[in-house]
């Protein structure tokens, strides 16, 4: 069993930046693929990033790319989100998630097999 709390939300004004961080507990942290994804109120949960396990490896949507950054420190346990140039577009609750299988890394919300309960993103003036 895997558990995972985010934290870092917040309200912050466009062009600002927002740092989430999410903690893992319950297995060894460097074994799982993360990821993150979010979802805005009526919209379906949709992939944000990802990264490998040992972190060298990381793959962004294009609505992020070039903005947001991954990263993870498995002596921590923990993976995290860096949002720059945020946009009211970013709003979102915001998902980390941890895949366990053997792959590099994934895109598809079906393979994370645990979830955190979500952290609020606002981008509002």
């Amino acid at each position: 069993q895997v558990q995972l709390v985010e934290s870092g939300g917040g309200l912050v004004q466009p062009g600002g930046s927002l740092r989430l961080s999410c903690a893992a507990s319950g297995r060894t942290f460097s074994t799982y693929i993360m990821g993150w994804f979010r979802q805005a109120p009526g919209k379906e949960r949709e992939f944000v990033g990802t990264i490998s396990r040992n972190g060298g490896t990381q793959y962004y949507a294009d609505s992020v790319k070039g903005r947001f950054t991954i990263s993870r420190d498995n002596a921590k346990d923990t993976v995290y989100l860096q949002m720059n140039s945020l946009k009211p577009d970013d709003t979102a609750v915001y998902y980390c998630a941890a895949d366990t299988a053997f792959r590099l890394y994934s895109v598809r919300l079906d393979d994370y097999a645990y979830w955190g309960q979500g952290t609020q993103v606002t981008v509002s003036s």
